[in-house]
């Protein structure tokens, strides 16, 4: 089980991923429409937990005060290794501290943090591809570019388990 804590958009801004990712999809590039369990849901997540226990994790996040809905800057993509390929979104100082506070209450439980998770090496995106050649690049790029500047706004928070999409909804946006 892998657990992520996981800001989720509002219905436009659902709307808008989704359909970056169905055009994807209709060019043949694999995005989290069709990854895995297929019931991923766009989203950015604030922490992906390599070892937690689940009941732990669920009550830290729970606690974690409401800061509110919030809105995130897209200017571009981003690529990550091994083809994936995200909506760069904007790190304001009020998102960076809202993320650190995330990390810590989780971190208290016992939970392994992944590292590109960690406060100061944390970049929020919203991901839209899970293994992209590198020839087909330009196409996601082009897909995204026609969209942007765009801003999502996350009105939402879970705890995701990665490996099958189970989704616990907290009462706040962390």
């Amino acid at each position: 089980m892998a657990l992520a804590l996981c800001l989720l958009l509002d219905p436009g801004s659902d709307r808008l991923v989704r359909a970056l990712w169905q055009r994807l999809e209709a060019d043949g590039i694999p995005t989290l429409l069709t990854h895995t369990h297929g019931r991923h849901v766009p989203h950015l997540s604030y922490a992906v937990l390599l070892a937690a226990e689940q009941e732990a994790v669920l009550s830290a996040a729970a606690g974690v005060a409401d800061a509110g809905p919030l809105e995130v800057a897209v200017q571009g993509t981003v690529v990550f290794p091994r083809g994936r390929v995200a909506l760069a979104g904007s790190t304001t100082a009020a998102l960076a501290i809202r993320q650190e506070r995330a990390v810590e209450a989780l971190r208290a439980t016992g939970a392994t943090v992944h590292r590109h998770y960690e406060p100061g090496h944390w970049m929020p995106h919203v991901s839209l591809t899970t293994g992209v050649v590198g020839a087909r690049l330009p196409s996601v790029v082009d897909a995204v570019s026609d969209r942007l500047p765009l801003t999502l706004r996350c009105d939402r928070a879970a705890v995701i388990d990665t490996t099958d999409g189970t989704t616990w909804e907290l009462q706040g946006v962390p």
